[in-house]
């Protein structure tokens, strides 16, 4: 399997991990949810979790793949302001947990980027 076959199943099994998440882990997501959203922080991450897992779902299907990717790379784009508020509330948190909090800053624009790429790459082969 090439590397341009497997990169949108792995991008599919990171959506499909990070769903997972929100449904094992639900607090952990609660908690970052921007206070400004209606309603309940739990019905944010469930939706979220559950976008996460539809997302997943069509990347790996090659017929929907286009489309999912760059829903995808929207999403990405879309739950930024939830990282945002994860490193403004743990700055005050030991090093390694910030440092993971800010580090996951710089990388949305990496994983907007792969959903893009892997969106124009299923078109090319559609």
């Amino acid at each position: 399997m090439s590397r341009s076959e497997r990169s949108p199943l792995l991008l599919a099994g990171l959506l499909a991990a990070a769903g997972t998440a929100h449904f094992a882990a639900p607090r952990v997501f609660d908690a970052i949810v921007p206070r400004g959203l209606p309603g309940t922080p739990r019905t944010w991450t469930y939706a979220s979790g559950a976008v996460e897992l539809a997302l997943a779902a069509g990347i790996a299907l090659p017929r929907t793949r286009p489309a999912a990717a760059n829903v995808a790379a929207a999403f990405f784009v879309g739950v930024f302001p939830a990282n945002v508020k994860m490193a403004v509330d743990w700055r005050h948190r030991p090093a390694p947990l910030k440092s993971a909090a800010y580090g996951r800053l710089p990388l949305q624009l990496p994983l907007v980027l792969w959903a893009r790429g892997v969106a124009r790459g299923a078109g090319q082969r559609s």
